[in-house]
């Protein structure tokens, strides 16, 4: 199968290639590479320097399946710059799914965001819940979730909200919850914790990018599936931290209001099951860093780097 992946370079995108090579899959990999590219040389994979925003009907090529990854990474990045937020992350979305079309892709996998759900007080946040997106960035994602499904005739259309992704990955990231907290207590000895009642769903890196490979042989397997099985109030993921490295805790306010807990039960029900753990992620994180194999970098925040680089 020929595949394109976009947003290839990035924290997920550099998991997930090497697992798609690995499966006998031909991969053509698109990205900007503002955090660099640390793919393998592949016999069959072709990176290129390409902006999605510069995709169309006439610059789309010609591939059995699109695995839309790339995005402005959460709703700090977004707030940078909501007008180019927009762009990238819903315009040139919707550019390169009339696009697949037009040149007959057969399948589009997307990588859309649990964040579009919003402020729930629900116990179970499922598929069919309306959405109440609460910055740019989850705008932008629920658009292009919409423009996506109108083509469902057209092609086969999968689109996943995944659980804040956590775990190691040659494009490091260390702003998401766990992979933050782990650091702070790796390299500081002190985990600073913002409320920490609210809950946040995750999912390890190694599950997410199985299962975009994993929907790649199931055709059946169409619509909206939310991706991400711990549910974890912040101050729990911050004590786990703590007795695992022996880090302090300190609490203070948050003006952040997200509180959810994802219910995946209707992708279980299609057959995928999670293999790794929360606890997975740190040990991993723990080890790699010991190990020398994990060192801090600036181009390891998201919203640093790109401050100082592209977006403001």
């Amino acid at each position: 199968m020929k595949i394109l992946v976009t947003g290839a370079c990035g924290y997920k995108g550099s998991v997930l290639v090497p697992k798609l090579l690995a499966l006998g899959h031909e991969v053509l990999a698109y990205d900007t590479q503002w955090f660099g590219n640390y793919l393998p040389q592949h016999a069959k994979l072709t990176v290129q320097n390409i902006d999605t925003r510069t995709l169309d009907e006439n610059t789309m090529p010609a591939v059995d399946t699109v695995i839309h990854l790339a995005s402005v990474a959460n709703d700090p990045c977004g707030d940078l710059n909501p007008a180019l937020t927009w762009e990238i992350s819903a315009s040139a979305s919707m550019r390169l799914a009339a696009a697949a079309v037009h040149r007959g892709v057969k399948q589009f996998i997307y990588a859309s965001s649990a964040s579009v759900y919003g402020i729930k007080e629900e116990e179970r946040i499922v598929e069919d819940l309306p959405l109440t997106p609460i910055s740019v960035y989850n705008r932008a994602k629920m658009v292009t979730e919409r423009v996506l499904l109108s083509y469902a005739g057209k092609m086969i259309v999968q689109v996943i909200r995944p659980a804040t992704v956590c775990g190691l990955s040659p494009r490091m990231r260390l702003d998401v919850a766990v992979n933050l907290l782990t650091m702070q207590a790796l390299s500081r000895r002190r985990i600073t914790v913002l409320g920490g009642s609210q809950y946040r769903p995750n999912i390890h890196i190694d599950d997410i990018t199985d299962l975009y490979c994993w929907l790649l042989d199931r055709p059946d397997v169409q619509g909206i599936f939310n991706a991400g099985w711990e549910n974890l109030a912040v101050g729990d993921m911050a004590k786990m931290i703590g007795e695992i490295t022996d880090a302090e805790i300190v609490i203070e306010p948050s003006n952040d209001p997200r509180s959810y807990r994802l219910d995946s039960t209707k992708l279980g029900n299609a057959g995928f099951v999670a293999r790794k753990t929360v606890r997975n992620a740190i040990d991993e994180i723990v080890d790699a860093y010991k190990n020398r194999k994990l060192i801090e970098a600036e181009n390891m925040y998201n919203v640093n780097w790109m401050r100082g680089h592209h977006f403001t």
